[in-house]
């Protein structure tokens, strides 16, 4: 889901085309296409994006210049799998939602729709947080 809307955003609003993967620190589900309720969800939103599950490698993280991830567990497992000097682009997506009474954006798998709205909103407010500290978009704007 945040893969769809960063992306989107970037394309559409801002009118810059950035490479935005998405990847999970396990081997679940690798190769299958996205969790039906969350595409219902971004697409819905008018957000566009095709999915297919991978597994994040030290390979992608070396290859991208920023790497954001959704909760504490991901990140611990992400720094892990970095070099020392990788460590300053790896960061939760919520932290730059100035907003969030927290830092981390819950897994709505397998819970009810309602529950992607929820998450969906709390990406958009950190997508929109993540674009003003780039300087690329005035939240407002977004």
């Amino acid at each position: 889901m945040a893969a769809a809307v960063l992306a989107t955003k970037a394309r559409e609003v801002l009118e810059i085309s950035i490479e935005v993967s998405s990847s999970g620190t396990s081997n679940w589900h690798v190769g299958q296409g996205a969790n039906p309720p969350s595409q219902r969800t971004w697409e819905k939103a008018g957000y566009v994006h095709k999915h297919r599950a991978s597994q994040i490698t030290q390979e992608r993280i070396a290859d991208s210049d920023l790497v954001l991830v959704m909760d504490r567990s991901n990140l611990r497992n992400v720094l892990a799998m970095a070099t020392d000097d990788q460590h300053a682009k790896i960061h939760l997506l919520r932290s730059f939602d100035l907003s969030a009474d927290h830092d981390e954006v819950p897994d709505p798998y397998g819970m009810a729709d309602g529950a992607f709205d929820e998450v969906l909103a709390m990406v958009e407010r950190a997508v929109d947080g993540l674009l003003s500290a780039l300087g690329v978009a005035d939240p407002s704007d977004t």
